[in-house]
């Protein structure tokens, strides 16, 4: 196993037990929510610091967008799992990539080194499409840095297909076609440059 691997194994192992472990937490609050203990007990208080950090966010967020925040906690169990989905897109796509390039240099090979590089590339603008379409979901707005970054990178792309593309019963489906136009060329690189 090389060290890329098994870097690979232990933070993918770190961001799923992770997720896990906040979403046992956010179950146990909303199990002892239910069974009402003493509010001012140790185990609610403990539960409580340790969860309000997470759902707090979730609540003012929903307040915001006047959806009942009673439903934050399953909000915050479904942010995490996507956040860590995102992650762990995010750690493969570097992984593979070095691991590509890697082993690319060590046999000289020029095509597949660029071969790589592009597919991890591809894999990048990929993903962060994906985050302007969540982002746009949940209503962040473009005054937030984040959503400023991916803008930016993604509007070449998705500006044009928008412009060509109309409109479909109300929905602007123009980063599906980016979607598809990306995996079809990450197989024209894999098939061309990495494999050929």
């Amino acid at each position: 196993m090389t060290i890329i691997e098994r870097l690979y194994w232990l933070t993918n192992s770190a961001v799923t037990v992770f997720i896990i472990a906040v979403i046992a937490l956010v179950l146990l609050r909303l199990i002892a929510n239910l069974a009402n203990p003493n509010p001012f007990g140790w185990t609610a208080v403990t539960i409580r610091r340790l969860t309000d950090p997470l759902i707090s966010p979730m609540r003012l967020a929903l307040m915001r967008l006047r959806v009942d925040p009673k439903y934050a906690p399953l909000v915050t169990i479904l942010a995490v799992i996507l956040l860590g989905w995102f992650a762990l897109q995010l750690l493969s796509t570097v992984a593979m990539t070095l691991t590509g390039v890697l082993s690319s240099l060590a046999k000289r090979a020029v095509a597949p080194l660029i071969g790589y590089l592009l597919h991890g590339l591809l894999s990048l603008y990929n993903l962060a499409i994906f985050v302007r379409i969540i982002f746009s979901w949940c209503n962040v707005s473009y005054a937030n840095r984040w959503m400023r970054f991916l803008v930016n990178i993604t509007e070449p792309l998705l500006g044009p297909l928008r412009r060509l593309i109309p409109l479909v019963g109300g929905f602007d489906i123009s980063p599906i076609i980016a979607l598809v136009i990306i995996q079809i060329l990450q197989r024209a690189v894999v098939g061309t440059l990495i494999l050929g």
